[in-house]
Order: structure tokens, then sequence, then C-alpha cells
């Protein structure tokens, strides 16, 4: 997949079938269009191209509305690589480019940068100064193809509504918004120790990730970002109330199966059911008994879906 960083350097891609946006999260709404682009792209002998921004326009232009990001940059153009996009480009998300009308937008990064011929959108796309252009604008500059919203079990699947279902703890729907399960990723770091003392041993995740489930346990699965090995696990994310609680969130997993070598330094976790609310217990043993119960549950669950 060929990648660029600036306008300039998407002149070198050639004729472009080219699908916009931010794409965050890179659900199955996405997943279809990328879909109907790559279908395009065949038909013309083009090259399906994504053009996404960095940072995100809102962040820019309105950053009190600016949206906590479920997929960060490098994430979503591994993934738009996965669903078969050929070329991508990054255009940094400036004034310059907010102030660009419709008409120069797609002058000067559509036709001129992008070499594009056919633009495939979502029906709710708008673009240009202060979003002073929608479908019927484009349409009227250049060729395009409106992409319907793509609807799971009655609800349009959308970056904030999968947002909203991870921040309610349903990581299971968002699975299926998806194709995937949500996953966080960062570097392990030295706990207080406690959990290996009082309750079990648990790796714990400083993750720089926008959006966490809500607050409780999690059946998960753990992979290790530096070596080809995967746990299965479970997780809990809170502020440890048993032990008098922490003014820092926490996000301590608890490996199914034998850690053997070193400590990863590194992990990616994918939140695939949840488990219960974080409470407070009344003791550490207390706890421990239904950290018991809960890998009881995990591994039932993993019996079910190796």
């Amino acid at each position: 997949m060929r990648i660029a960083r600036t306008a300039a350097e998407a002149t070198a891609f050639g004729p472009s079938a080219v699908t916009i946006g931010n794409f965050d999260g890179i659900h199955i709404g996405h997943q279809h269009l990328f879909q109907e682009t790559i279908d395009a792209a065949r038909e013309r002998a083009l090259k399906a191209t994504v053009l996404t921004f960095d940072p995100h326009p809102a962040r820019v232009v309105a950053p009190e509305r600016a949206p906590r990001l479920l997929t960060a940059t490098g994430e979503r153009i591994a993934l738009m690589g996965k669903y078969g996009i050929e070329q991508v480009l990054v255009l940094p998300f400036t004034s310059e480019v907010a102030r660009l009308t419709p008409e120069q937008f797609v002058d000067q990064i559509l036709r001129k940068n992008l070499d594009a011929k056919i633009v495939l959108v979502g029906d709710n796309f708008r673009f240009g100064h202060k979003q002073s252009g929608d479908t019927k604008t484009l349409a009227g500059l250049i060729e395009t193809k409106i992409v319907g919203a793509v609807k799971c079990r009655g609800r349009i699947v959308s970056s904030s509504a999968v947002r909203e279902l991870i921040d309610a703890g349903d990581v299971s729907r968002a699975c299926r918004f998806l194709n995937r399960p949500y996953s966080v990723s960062g570097e392990i770091v030295h706990g207080r120790g406690v959990g290996s003392k009082q309750t079990v041993p648990t790796l714990n995740l400083k993750t720089s990730a926008e959006v966490l489930p809500k607050r409780g346990v999690y059946i998960t699965r753990t992979t290790d970002l530096s070596a080809a090995r995967k746990w299965n696990s479970i997780t809990n994310i809170g502020f440890r109330p048993t032990f008098g609680g922490d003014n820092e969130l926490t996000v301590e997993t608890f490996l199914l199966q034998p850690l053997i070598g070193e400590t990863p330094p590194r992990i990616r976790l994918e939140f695939l059911r949840r488990v219960r609310d974080e409470r407070k217990f009344e003791s550490p043993e207390a706890l421990k008994s239904r950290i018991l119960i809960d890998i009881q549950r995990a591994n039932t669950y993993f019996r079910r879906h190796p």
C-alpha cells in the first residue's frame, strides 16, 4: 500500500477512485464504502484510494466538539490496507485546508493531487469551508457515487455509535459494528505488587487510548506486540476500590495461560465480552474469590469460542 503524507506526494498516485472521510474506528460502514471504492477502481482500471485527515478536522475548527478517537492514524492506515485499499493520502488538516471552498477542494486536492476520476462518499458527507458542500455539491463538480449507510440490528453504524457502545461497556455489540474486537494498546508498567501478593498477578497496561470501555471486568485476548505470543485473559478497568481506590484509572490483565519467558513490554488487549461491574469487596480474600469465579467464566467462554 502506498501512503502519502502531503497533497504533493499524492501526485505520484495516478488515476484514482477516491473515498473521503475520517474513518475513525474503521467500522462495517467504512468497510462497505472501501469495498465499493475497490469495485469502482477495478471496473475502470483505477487505484482504490482513501483521502483521510490528520488531525481530525474538528480539532482544528471546533476543538470543544472534537470526538475522542477510537483509532490512531497508524492503526487506521493498517486497517485500510487490510480491507484492500491500495493508496492513502493522510492530508494534514490545517486552517488553510479548512478555508478551501468546495470548488477549490475538488480542483486542488481531488483533481490536481489525486487525479480522481470518481469519488465515493456516504450520504451525510459534507466538505469545504464551514462544511458548505454536500453530496449534491460534490456531484455537480466531479463524478460521484453515494453509498448508503449500513445498519446492524436496526441501528445505523457510525463512529459515534461505536463510541457509545464502548462507553456503555457493550463490547460484544461493538465487535459486531467493527467486525472485530475493539482493542487498545500500550506498554506494561509496574503496579504496586498488591495483586501478586493478595489476589492474582496481573499485567498493568499504560495506554494513550482515548476511548476505554466502561469500568468493570472483561473477557479479553492479550497479544505481545514484540513477539508472536497470545493469551486468553481477563481484564479489570477501574480504580481498585477494595484497596482504598486509586486516583488514576488502571487496566489490569490476568493471563489465563502461564506467562513463559519475559514479560511483554507492549501488549494489545482485545475486548470480547463484559463480565461484571467493578465493585468494592469487604476484603482482598473476597475479591480473590470473585476473581476466581470470573476466571471460570472466561475459561468457559473460550471453550465455547476457541
